[in-house]
């Protein structure tokens, strides 16, 4: 009866969950409902998933509006008319210049059409179109030609919202999406308050002297049937990549063993051929050849065009994955669990997550679009957040910023609050986790066996790629797997730094940087890894990471791969990182370890750090099948739907421990450990395939660390800002320089040991500006002189200006305030436009500018307005010139001393203890440039805030562990920097000049 339902996926207008709306429907005795989001298809396989369990017939359709004006309403009667339906839909979601018509331009096969009725509207309706009359049109109807045609009409009921609380949150939905306070919110933009669903038997007798309308809407309903397998969700994958499965596992196995040259030369043992022999049956026996096999084909390309790529997830956990090239992780050598992967209990493929660099991910994506017939990107529900909902409600009730940033920072009493302010917070509270856009996801793309609108409609982002309109969790739900195809920053570095090496050396072989055993044993790269000196390396450089490199004094291959482990959230949670680092540097405490478990993690001393090892404990401690043990895994991981399913296992870990007659206290121990990190362990050969990127950029900073830094800030760095990264330049001896005219690209390059940073970090220059410069100079030479320069780039007084208060021009010598002052007199403020080139050069009047010197200072505070940072040493910079020769290097010598130490803030970790308060731990420079480590407790985290960018002075006590250096910090307190000297009177004074000379201002640090 009820053909017009909303969820709230119709965004930003209704207010009901799926699984709500089902229980709304079953409790009102209704047995078939149709769910027509507003130009959405999000909820529908969600719906028919969640149908059974209400006793609920499904019908699927979309409610087609412009904004909220509603022009008709699509129903399915099967699910090729809901395949018709997507595909219609999808033509307005991938063109937004198209308006929906206020009826359908085409005929669509398996489908009903629904006009809403309209009074003196006139509607030619074909076989298989309605008028839908809603209660509110009923007295009209009795005076309508309608009346006498009553086989042409139905109930139309919307349904947006639960109640009047659901209504009321739909008013504030609609404000927020038309971006207007909520008293001028226009009627026409909100749906009805009577828009709430009645009780099977009052909307009968809401119609009951129209019982044709009654019938005629139950007819429809019946023609409608639509169904999806979800409880056998076989992959729906495209199932060959040949003619068939013969032919592709053919393919498979030719391709396995062609690789085994490439990867294993002459030395093939035995036990190789027993792996792949094992792989390849239980791939074939689970029909996941062609996934392999389209993975293979994706890579095939990726090295054609000499891509950088790296295969990870428990995907390297395979042989198979290696001799294709997809991983370039030796399972053998590490002996990589094949069961994480693939068992015979497993229903759904493997995973493969493959990076590529940022700036080749949209090629390959391209690729596979173009490779592959029916392919899409998932999309991700992006959901209203508390904080954003807060300032978003707080607009719409028209509070002040002030008293919004009260709210969003959560210092208040509820009961102290007026009433605007406790209703911002109610509906704030209430809206949070309701879908507030799509996204896409980070690297999911899907290849599926039919095409991708006979399970939902897509749209187009601004990427150009047709995204899904349901998630990942949906997507797997009815058998389709996504395949990874992601982007990381460190391939990017990686490959420029490879380039960037070839030009500054020319002379040079060129470099193999696939040379991963050679790495291994590199003994610079085992010096950066026992002194964790990573920074821009691949995973290593973390403040987090570099400490615990420093605690294990890790120096090998294996040990990075723990590593990259141990440091994940939930090892450290459970308290097994520092029993790992215990058991790691005291041999002699390794026989801590329960005798089974030491017996199962030999490698890692019995301390679980992988997520096989929940797998292998679940499996033979817990006597759990590897069916069980990989749902253990999975449903702490968050991918896995049936928290009943879940505690079932638990329990069965639990009795079977019993019935070994294992300790209580022991098991419970032992399930802590794995409940608590589980979720966020990595798989070995996820780990080992991270080691292998590190290894690569371990050597690159080991050999060439200025072309490395280099690449690491054209490629915007990693885990740190582009200041540090030129600062770790700075310390291995390259000599930073500010852009030039005549040298600078828009990115940032090397000329032997000077790095000229690039046109693109000076905020505000624009694009087109860069280009005409390096057009202009490749086509005509350098510029000689400032006049030169205007004469040959059409250029804004603006944008000259940014170049020249970064003394881009320093070629000339002439000072860049006298500059500013001839390009003032010199470029006109009208419009720019391309220069005419002629034969004769525009005579230009030379003005006679008065000398207007500029110091270092003055060019410090250029750079952090232009760059967002100095290119100067900070510590010259502090309004008090320091007195203390306290240093990093000596606070080794000084454990269990409070000592009073300067420091530049790099970055801050904000956390929270076990009872909920806040503490964070600081990073800093010292003014030699090295690393000083901070922790902040609760009080102290309170007490003495951190206030933004800056030198700090830092009182607390020296702590030691394992040779890893901390403060504990007592007070900080950010110290005062001079006045900035562009603007003060005291930069005038030649005293005060002579004391901050540029000699004192050098770039080097020290």
């Amino acid at each position: 009866m009820y053909l017009n339902c909303h969820t709230y996926y119709s965004l930003r207008y209704g207010t009901i969950k799926p699984e709500q709306l089902l229980a709304i429907a079953s409790e009102n005795g209704v047995q078939t409902l149709a769910l027509t989001d507003i130009n959405t298809t999000s909820a529908c396989l969600d719906i028919v998933r969640l149908s059974k369990k209400y006793k609920v017939k499904p019908v699927l359709g979309v409610d087609f509006r412009n904004n909220a004006q509603q022009e008709f309403i699509l129903i399915a009667k099967n699910n090729q008319g809901f395949q018709n339906i997507n595909e219609y839909l999808s033509k307005f979601l991938h063109n937004h210049d198209l308006k929906i018509p206020e009826r359908p331009e085409e005929t669509l096969a398996d489908c009903f059409v629904i006009y809403p009725y309209q009074k003196g509207k006139d509607f030619k309706l074909k076989p298989n179109e309605f008028l839908g009359i809603a209660p509110k049109d009923l007295n009209q109807l009795k005076f309508s030609k309608w009346n006498t045609h009553r086989e042409k009409l139905v109930v139309l009921k919307t349904v947006s919202f639960q109640n009047k609380k659901g209504f009321n949150t739909h008013r504030l939905l609609r404000a927020i999406d038309n971006n207007t306070l909520l008293s001028k919110l226009p009627k026409a933009e909100e749906g009805s308050s009577e828009d709430i669903m009645l009780p099977y038997n009052e909307l009968c007798e809401r119609y009951s002297e129209f019982p044709s309308l009654i019938n005629n809407t139950e007819d429809l309903l019946d023609n409608c049937s639509i169904s999806f397998d979800f409880e056998n969700p076989i992959p729906k994958n495209q199932r060959f990549l040949t003619k068939n499965a013969n032919s592709d596992y053919e393919l498979l196995e030719k391709l396995t063993y062609d690789g085994i040259a490439y990867r294993y030369g002459n030395d093939v043992k035995p036990k190789i051929y027993q792996r792949i022999e094992k792989e390849l049956n239980i791939i074939k026996q689970k029909g996941f050849v062609s996934y392999f096999l389209i993975n293979w084909k994706i890579l095939e390309y990726a090295r054609s065009k000499d891509y950088y790529y790296v295969g990870r997830g428990s995907g390297a956990n395979s042989i198979i994955a290696y001799l294709l090239r997809i991983t370039d992780v030796d399972p053998i050598e590490l002996d990589l669990y094949f069961e994480r992967f693939i068992n015979l209990f497993r229903q759904n493929p493997p995973d493969f997550d493959i990076d590529f660099s940022w700036k080749d991910r949209d090629d390959i994506t391209e690729f596979i679009f173009k490779s592959f017939k029916h392919t899409a990107l998932i999309t991700v529900y992006n959901t209203f957040k508390f904080k954003a909902s807060v300032r978003e409600l707080g607009k719409v009730f028209g509070l002040p910023k002030s008293e919004m940033d009260i709210l969003t920072r959560g210092k208040y009493n509820i009961h102290k609050l007026d009433r605007l302010s406790q209703l911002v917070i109610k509906y704030s509270k209430y809206i949070q986790g309701f879908p507030n856009y799509l996204g896409i996801h980070a690297g999911g793309i899907l290849i599926s066996e039919k095409p991708i609108h006979y399970y939902g409609a897509t749209f187009m982002p601004p990427k150009g790629f047709a995204t899904t309109q349901f998630d990942m969790v949906v997507a797997e739900d009815i058998g389709l797997y996504k395949f990874d195809i992601l982007s990381q920053r460190g391939l990017g570095k990686i490959k420029e730094a490879v380039e960037i090496v070839s030009y500054n050396h020319p002379n040079q072989p060129a470099l193999d940087i696939h040379d991963i055993k050679r790495f291994k044993q590199d003994e610079r790269i085992k010096y950066l890894l026992r002194n964790a000196k990573a920074i821009g390396c691949f995973y290593v450089e973390s403040p987090a990471m570099r400490m615990l490199l420093k605690k294990l004094q890790v120096d090998n291959y294996l040990g990075l791969v723990a590593a990259s482990s141990v440091i994940r959230p939930g090892v450290a949670k459970s308290g097994m990182m520092r029993q790992y680092i215990l058991r790691y540097r005291y041999p002699e405490r390794r026989k801590e370890a329960h005798p089974v478990l030491a017996e199962i993690m030999p490698e890692t001393y019995g301390v679980m750090v992988y997520q096989e090892d929940v797998i292998k404990v679940a499996h033979h401690f817990g006597g759990l099948d590897l069916g069980e043990s990989d749902m253990l895994r999975r449903g702490m991981s968050g991918k896995f739907r049936s928290r009943e399913e879940f505690l079932k296992v638990k329990q069965k870990f639990f009795d079977n421990c019993k019935k070994d007659g294992k300790p209580f206290d022991l098991v419970a121990d032992i399930w802590r450990q794995i409940e608590s990190f589980a979720g966020y362990a990595f798989a070995k050969g996820h780990s080992a395939s991270y080691a292998v990127e590190s290894y690569q950029s371990l050597f690159l900073k080991a050999y060439y660390p200025l072309e490395y830094m280099t690449a690491t800030i054209n490629n915007f760095g990693g885990f740190y800002s582009t200041e540090l990264y030129v600062h770790e330049a700075r310390m291995h001896g390259g000599k930073i320089e500010a852009p030039c005219i005549n040298q600078s690209y828009t990115q940032t390059i090397i000329k032997g040991k000077t790095i000229y940073l690039g046109f693109m970090f000076l905020q505000s220059l624009e694009s087109k500006t860069i280009e005409r410069i390096l057009s202009e100079r490749q086509n005509y030479g350098l510029f000689n002189s400032l006049d030169d320069f205007i004469e040959r780039v059409p250029i804004s007084i603006e944008q000259i200006g940014i170049l020249i208060k970064i003394n881009a021009f320093r070629f000339t010598k002439i000072n860049k305030r006298e500059l500013l002052w001839e390009a003032h007199l010199k470029i006109s403020k009208t419009v720019i436009q391309d220069h005419i080139v002629t034969l004769f050069r525009t005579e230009r009047i030379n003005y006679s500018t008065p000398e207007l010197p500029s110091t270092a200072l003055e060019n410090a505070f250029d750079e952090i307005e232009l760059l967002g940072f100095p290119l100067c040493n900070p510590f010259h910079l502090l309004e008090k010139e320091s007195t203390t020769k306290l240093r990093a290097k000596h606070l080794n010598k000084l454990e269990g001393k409070y000592v009073k130490i300067e420091g530049y803030l790099v970055t801050t970790k904000n956390t929270k203890t076990s009872n909920g308060k806040l503490m964070h731990f600081g990073t800093f420079l010292d003014r030699n440039g090295d690393f000083i480590d901070t922790v902040h407790f609760p009080p102290v985290a309170s007490k003495y805030p951190f206030r933004g960018k800056g030198i700090y002075e830092i009182i607390g006590k020296v702590m030691i562990e394992f040779d890893c250096v901390t403060i504990e910090v007592s007070k900080l307190e950010r110290l005062a920097i001079i006045e900035d000297p562009r603007y003060s009177i005291k930069s005038l004074n030649p005293t005060f000049q002579r004391k901050r000379s540029f000699k004192d201002l050098k770039a080097n640090y020290g």
